[in-house]
């Protein structure tokens, strides 16, 4: 009779335990210029449930949630974050400063041609003074090197730069925004799967105009507006394919 009172005393303790460990997520928070920085006193906020906790002096914080919740985060000085829960595993956070230009684009991905990457004054590594021939080209001010090209030689590589950041952007939106990474957030499949993306595809405007662009909660919010449009409208009309006689 001991061992059994014993027994159902430790699962009275166990099984609370365990349900929330099934409902709630973990992680911390960080700056987003200095990661290795933690934020303490952020407020997290799980906008489903309204439970709201704030992270301790290492950044972290344990809140209950369910895959699927969106979460906020918010500290004075930052930029409010927002996080769709896809699983419930920890989560590394990262919010930027207001002082941070979040419509600076870092295109990481975008290449030139060496003699451009030489031309280009904007270009890493580039010499004002060895990086251009001929040397009559260049004029001294205060010490400073300063580069003379045509118009037409400016044009042509703004046009360059131009195509090489949208090449970037558009396969940075390929990589997140695909029927793969979609279908794993939302309960969509075949051909409503296609006429969704076909539909909410971000622009490379958007992208460059919200950074860092949150993927997963813009599909989340493209979803419930799918939702509520009418079957008719659920997805693109056909392209014109010219005028019949």
């Amino acid at each position: 009779m001991e061992m059994l009172k014993r027994l159902f005393i430790v699962l009275l303790l166990t099984i609370p335990l365990y349900t929330f460990a099934q409902t709630g997520i973990s992680g911390g928070v960080f700056d987003y210029e200095n990661k290795s920085f933690p934020l303490q006193k952020v407020t997290v906020r799980n906008l489903n449930n309204q439970k709201v906790v704030v992270t301790g002096a290492a950044g972290q914080f344990t809140i209950q949630a369910n895959k699927g919740d969106l979460l906020e985060f918010s500290l004075p000085g930052y930029h409010v974050d927002t996080l769709y829960l896809t699983n419930l595993q920890a989560k590394t956070i990262y919010l930027p400063s207001q002082s941070t230009n979040l419509k600076q684009v870092d295109v990481k991905g975008a290449r030139l041609s060496n003699d451009l990457q030489l031309k280009d004054p904007n270009a890493p590594g580039f010499s004002r003074v060895s990086g251009i021939a001929p040397t009559k080209n260049i004029q001294r001010a205060g010490g400073v090197g300063l580069a003379f090209g045509s118009g037409k030689d400016k044009r042509e590589r703004a046009k360059v730069k131009r195509l090489e950041e949208t090449s970037s952007y558009e396969s940075e939106i390929n990589q997140y925004f695909n029927e793969e990474h979609v279908a794993d957030l939302i309960k969509l499949q075949g051909q409503e799967l296609k006429d969704f993306i076909n539909m909410y595809r971000p622009s490379v405007a958007r992208v460059k105009s919200e950074r860092p662009f949150n993927y997963d909660f813009y599909i989340a919010e493209a979803y419930q507006t799918w939702l509520k449009l009418p079957p008719e409208g659920r997805k693109l009309p056909p392209v014109p394919t010219g005028r019949k006689n």
